[in-house]
């Protein structure tokens, strides 16, 4: 009985002979090279979906992966291509995490699909999308941001002169007058403040039970509302300020769809009154239904405002 070998020509072989009569087999060998990257799959495809999910400090983000790794070296190319979907952070529906600005976020990526930076005219946060350009590991971005920056100073200097100048052209003494609710120097040299009104809003919910006793869930507030003028707003509350859902909107502005980044109602307060708030009116409404169909537990929701004001 003559010899028979085996042959699988897809993969290199390393060949065995059974001696004593005995069928040689072959068996594949694995290759020496290594993938490209941890998460490649041998067919040249990836282990992350086609489609991502990112949550980024708080903010949903559904982009193509292919836009993820659009900029090679960069932070997201790295956390995308080199490591595997297990190894990164992820919240509690699955989504990657990452703690980051989320509203600014959204510069990012645009950046990111066509390469171009496009800035809305109104732009304050020039500094700080910088700052997380410089995160992400985007240098054409950082270069790009930065001579925007000087850009936009000369700009604003230039038209700080030209005011200058057509104020000072201008022949009636009243026309030169600050306007009550601007900025304008005191006496003393300090900055004044500017007059105006913020109201506060939020809508919670509290049980009763029998004998109207109010359980550990009394007043418990979902979101404080900030509605009025949207420099007047940023002064106060700052960085606490989440302007996710009115972005890019002008300081001269009002607005009603800003809400805070915490939820006490007494943090709020002492924010306004440091800032020489005062409150001048509260209203509020509310409903009551049953927790249950046989229980006795009632369910209060109720909405309430406080108007505040600078003189």
């Amino acid at each position: 009985m003559s010899d028979i070998y085996i042959r699988q020509p897809a993969f290199p072989l390393v060949w065995f002979y059974l001696g004593g009569g005995g069928v040689p087999c072959s068996l594949p060998r694995a290759e020496m090279a290594l993938p490209d990257s941890p998460c490649d799959l041998p067919n040249g495809e990836t282990a992350f979906p086609a489609v991502v999910e990112l949550n980024v400090g708080g903010q949903v983000y559904v982009t193509r992966h292919r836009t993820l790794v659009a900029v090679p070296d960069s932070l997201l190319w790295d956390m995308f291509s080199r490591k595997k979907p297990k190894d990164l952070p992820k919240d509690s529906k699955g989504r990657f995490f990452l703690d980051r600005d989320g509203f600014l976020f959204r510069y990012i990526l645009d950046y990111m699909r066509d390469l171009k930076l496009i800035l809305p005219d109104y732009f304050p946060e020039r500094c700080r999308l910088q700052r997380e350009a410089e995160y992400f590991q985007l240098r054409e971005l950082v270069g790009q941001l930065s001579a925007k920056e000087g850009k936009a100073g000369e700009r604003w200097r230039s038209d700080q002169e030209e005011g200058d100048r057509d104020a000072d052209k201008s022949s009636p003494a009243t026309l030169s007058l600050p306007l009550a609710s601007s900025a304008s120097p005191s006496s003393d040299g300090t900055q004044a403040r500017r007059s105006g009104y913020i109201t506060v809003g939020y809508r919670g919910s509290y049980t009763i039970g029998r004998d109207c006793q109010a359980d550990a869930k009394f007043r418990r507030v979902a979101r404080i509302t900030v509605c009025g003028k949207t420099s007047l707003a940023k002064e106060v509350f700052g960085e606490n300020l989440n302007e996710s859902r009115d972005p890019d909107r002008p300081p001269e502005r009002y607005t009603s769809r800003y809400y805070l980044k915490f939820n006490f109602l007494e943090q709020a307060f002492d924010l306004l009154a440091e800032a020489g708030f005062h409150m001048l009116a509260c209203s509020s409404t509310g409903t009551c239904a049953y927790a249950s169909d046989q229980g006795e537990d009632k369910i209060w929701t109720s909405y309430t405002e406080y108007v505040f004001s600078r003189e």
